[in-house]
């Protein structure tokens, strides 16, 4: 029979299996569905790798990494909370709290905290590591919006000043690709993808 730390451990693995049925408002490249929350982790985690050159000096590339594979297990209780959702957000904070103690407790205390710490630290946003990671999670939505036409910027009505203020965080955590952010927004405005806001809205927003 396994270990009482072993038997906690396939638990977890056994346990974080759902994350792949959380669906998230962004669709797969081809439109063909939307992509689930450990689809997204996978992503941008292999887009550190790739873009692991435009990270500022200093980031632990593998820190970082660890942060995004884990920093959205939360939803497997929580579900996933759509980013312009101002209603849904009231509430997020509570929602993922819980779920972090529940999952996080499934592991043997020494690994839960080491995980649950990681977790803490992607949403602090403070470390260089976080910062990128951060930044990486908001670019990620809008490369696949561009591929698919905006689909759900469309069906939610999103604007370009509404994408530019989710974007800021890319401006600290990754600067260079700021100017790529900037691009593709313009592209998908001029696309017709994507809605550019009046001034009044601008202002208002």
């Amino acid at each position: 029979m396994p270990s009482n730390r072993l038997a906690q451990q396939i638990a977890f693995i056994v346990e974080i299996d759902k994350l792949k049925q959380i669906l998230r408002q962004t669709l797969l490249t081809n439109a063909s569905r939307q992509e689930n929350s450990a689809e997204h982790s996978w992503h941008i985690a292999l887009m550190a790798i790739v873009l692991a050159e435009y990270a500022p000096a200093g980031v632990n590339l593998l820190h970082a990494v660890k942060l995004l594979l884990l920093h959205d297990l939360v939803e497997i209780d929580a579900g996933d909370t759509f980013c312009y959702d101002l209603s849904g957000n009231q509430s997020k904070a509570e929602r993922e709290l819980a779920a972090a103690d529940r999952l996080f407790g499934l592991l043997p205390p020494d690994q839960g905290t080491e995980l649950r710490s990681l977790w803490e630290e992607f949403e602090a946003q403070v470390t260089p590591e976080a910062k990128f990671a951060v930044a990486l999670d908001r670019l990620q939505p809008i490369l696949n919006n561009q591929q698919t036409g905006g689909a759900s910027w469309k069906k939610h009505g999103i604007r370009a000043d509404q994408v530019l203020w989710r974007m800021q965080p890319v401006q600290e955590g990754a600067p260079e690709l700021w100017p790529l952010v900037e691009q593709i927004v313009a592209d998908c405005v001029a696309a017709g993808y994507l809605q550019q806001a009046s001034q009044a809205e601008s202002v208002s927003t």
